[in-house]
Formats: structure tokens, C-alpha cells, sequence
């Protein structure tokens, strides 16, 4: 449990600790724009305005619902992995594959050594803060993800690609800390793809994280987490954000055998559903999660990022997550 180092680093937050696992959906204004940006119709200027405008409008949004750790939405971001691959040297745009559901992207082409050269998100994550006195989340996607949603025809293997990418993101992570960020998340979603490999996914996140004065969170969705659990806990973070509900809880089985280790964010909203939870939904999965977690280790959440909901459900969702953190707080004397 990592609370005295959230506090050592000079965060004091309450009890069940509330947050978003990163994206919100786009705004009608932003989507309008990256049309007419497609169309060369405005510059990247243009775009970039709505997109702070955006930025804006879901920090004060997640102030206003009353959220602890909050999240920049990330309004400036089509896909989690092509958004790094454009940025970064030694990658080329490939075709279109479909990630989920009828959602596509340009798989990314590892074509030559990738490098970091200035950060990738810390004007992002700078300007989102500077909107707010809560603290807000860096966000990033790790070095296994962006390996394995990529195609390498430069590294000689998959690890090497994977190692020289943890290179690259643990730059960024120093670039965040010096900014000011004391919560950064990494996002893994493909850590369970292939167990075999999860050796050198752990090594590669002890080159992102070693020795950085900050907390970190991994989050994980929607993976095949019975086999690589619980050789996944010796990941070198604090907290581990995963898919509950859509899965129906079916996570508890495996920590009731195998005691979970690390603090918990346990998503209660089912982020692929129009379903707006009640409440009262929302305070019955928190309540199971205590059943397997200490109240000092429970962040609760959504179950992935928003990005696939309207706005109102989004909004919706985490009004009725706030309003059954308050009751389970109440109840307990948690704040």
C-alpha cells in the first residue's frame, strides 16, 4: 500500500481515492475541427485551440463531479499508441487494423532506432495543471503496448523493440517529474497478450520507472489476466487500474486465491455500456472490491477510458461513482 508515498510526495487525499483512467469524449467542436483539420480547411494552430478549449471544459468538469486525481482527456489524441509513433523519429504510418469493436487505426511501422528528442506531453500535462490545485495524472502508453500494437522491421526482436522503446518513455517520465507531475500512469492494455513474454515486459518497466520520485499506475483492460496473475504484481508500480465490471468482477475469484499486493484502482463503471449506473450499482462493486482490498489501497474508477460514451454518459457515469464514493465514505468515516 502506497499512501505514504503519495503523502511523501505531498499529496494528502481522502479515503477511496476518485479518478478517470485518462481519455473523455471528444467535443463536438474538437471533431468538427480534426475534419477541417484532415481537409487542411484550418492549421495546426486552429486544431490545437479547441483542442485546449476541450481541455478546459473536462478539467472543470471532473473539479465540478468532484474527482481527487484528475486527467488532461486527452481531446489532442486519436489513438493511444499512433498518437507516441507520429511524434517519435524512427516510425512510419502503416494501414488502417481495427483495434475493437469498429474502431481503426494506423498500425504504426518501426522503420529505424527510435529516439527521444523533447517531450511528447509535458505542454499537455502543464497546461492541464496549471487549470487546477488537484493533481493531475501524466499519461502515457508503455513500452510493451506500443511494441506489440506496432510492426518492428528494424530491431532484431521484439524485446530489443520493446527495451529501446522503455527508453524512450522513461525519458518522457523524467521530462514530466522536472514539470512538476507526481501521479503518472502508464498504460499497458497488452501485458497479457503474451504471458511468455512478460519477463521482459517487467524489465522494460523497471527502465521506465526505476528510481523516479513519483507514483505510478499501470492500467491493463480487457486482457486474459489468469495467466500472467499473480506473476504480474512484481510489475515495479504502485497501483494497478483494471477492467472490473464489464468482466463482471470475475477478478475478485483470482485475488481471493492470490491476496492482491499493490494499491487497487477498481473500475466501477462499465465504459462500453450506454448504461448510466445508479449509485447504488456503483456502491455495491465498491463494496466487493473491499472484500479482497483494503479501504487504504482502493482508488476507484471508471473501467477504461470515456472516450467511446457521450459526453452526458460520461458525465452521467461519474456523477453516480461520486455519489457512491460520498455514501461508502460516510460510512466508514472515510471523509
Amino acid at each position: 500500500m502506497s499512501r505514504a508515498k503519495l503523502e511523501k510526495l505531498g499529496l494528502k487525499l481522502p479515503l477511496f481515492i476518485t479518478s478517470t483512467v485518462g481519455s473523455f469524449p471528444k467535443t463536438d467542436y474538437v471533431l468538427e475541427g480534426r475534419g477541417k483539420f484532415a481537409r487542411k480547411e484550418i492549421s495546426q494552430k486552429d486544431l490545437e485551440a479547441l483542442e485546449r478549449r476541450a481541455t478546459e471544459f473536462w478539467v472543470r468538469q471532473q473539479e465540478e463531479i468532484g474527482l481527487d486525481v484528475l486527467v488532461d482527456g486527452e481531446q489532442y489524441r486519436g489513438d493511444m499508441v499512433a498518437y507516441f509513433a507520429d511524434i517519435l523519429p524512427g516510425f512510419e504510418t502503416g494501414g488502417l487494423v481495427r483495434s475493437y469493436g469498429n474502431r481503426y487505426y494506423f498500425k504504426p511501422i518501426i522503420v529505424g532506432e527510435v529516439t527521444w528528442s523533447s517531450p511528447l506531453t509535458v505542454s499537455w500535462w502543464k497546461f492541464a495543471q496549471g487549470l487546477t490545485t488537484k493533481p493531475v495524472k501524466g499519461m502515457l502508453t508503455g513500452p510493451y503496448t506500443i511494441m506489440d500494437w506496432s510492426f518492428n522491421d528494424f530491431y532484431p526482436d521484439r524485446k530489443a523493440a520493446c527495451f529501446a522503446l522503455a527508453m524512450v518513455i522513461r525519458k518522457e517520465v523524467e521530462a514530466l517529474v522536472e514539470a512538476g507531475a507526481r501521479i503518472i500512469q502508464i498504460d499497458e492494455p497488452a501485458l497479457s497478450v503474451r504471458p511468455e513474454e512478460l519477463d521482459f515486459a517487467l524489465e522494460a518497466m523497471h527502465i521506465v520507472t526505476d528510481n523516479i520520485p513519483a507514483y505510478f499506475l499501470t492500467h491493463i483492460c480487457y486482457g486474459a489476466f489468469e495467466f500472467i496473475y499473480p506473476q504480474m504484481l512484481n510489475l515495479p508500480v504502485d497501483n494497478f487500474d483494471l477492467e472490473m465490471s464489464n468482466s463482471g468482477l470475475d477478478l475478485i475469484g483470482l485475488f481471493e486465491k492470490d491476496p492482491f499486493t499493490k494499491d487497487l484502482s477498481f473500475g466501477v463503471l462499465d465504459v462500453h455500456s450506454h448504461v448510466v449506473e445508479t449509485p447504488a450499482v456503483v456502491k455495491e462493486r465498491i463494496e466487493k472490491a473491499l472484500q479482497v482490498i483494503q479501504p487504504e489501497a482502493l482508488w476507484v474508477d471508471p473501467d477504461c477510458g470515456l472516450k467511446t460514451r457521450t459526453v452526458e454518459e460520461a458525465q452521467g457515469k461519474l456523477r453516480a461513482m461520486m455519489a457512491a464514493v460520498r455514501e461508502v465514505r460516510q460510512a466508514i468515516g472515510g471523509g
